[in-house]
């Protein structure tokens, strides 16, 4: 019985590290680039970042943080704003870049953005899948 057993190991070893040696020959695809650990620490964190208000330059909030989202192509992300709810009730999402926002003092501030400017933006909605 051990045998048997030290037999049907061995086969599955060597069949795991053939199946290892026939991808090796594929080609890497992917470019790897050097990150600074220290800097994307300091980051922002997504789970953070969505429910926060908005403010504009006087302090005001404009709206709040729905969603983050990236473009299929992975280039562009934008922020999705709630605009004019109340206890969670009404109000319209908007799309803005995200790179239009500023992050300063634990707070993010849309520069030159009202709340009435941000309802004049045309209503964002999810695609249903």
């Amino acid at each position: 019985m051990k045998r048997l057993f030290f037999v049907a190991s061995f086969a599955f070893v060597s069949f795991a590290c053939s199946s290892e040696g026939m991808a090796q020959g594929v080609p890497q695809t992917v470019e790897i680039a050097k990150v600074d650990i220290q800097s994307v620490a300091a980051g922002y964190r997504a789970t953070k970042i969505i429910g926060s208000n908005v403010t504009n330059d006087s302090n005001e909030t404009i709206g709040k943080i729905d969603d983050l989202l990236v473009t299929l192509d992975g280039k562009d992300p934008y922020a999705i704003i709630s605009v004019g709810a109340f206890l969670g009730m009404g109000g319209k999402l908007v799309a803005i870049r995200y790179d239009g926002l500023k992050f300063s003092d634990s707070k993010i501030v849309l520069t030159g953005g009202t709340k009435d400017g941000l309802t004049m933006l045309p209503s964002f909605q999810y695609l249903k899948p």
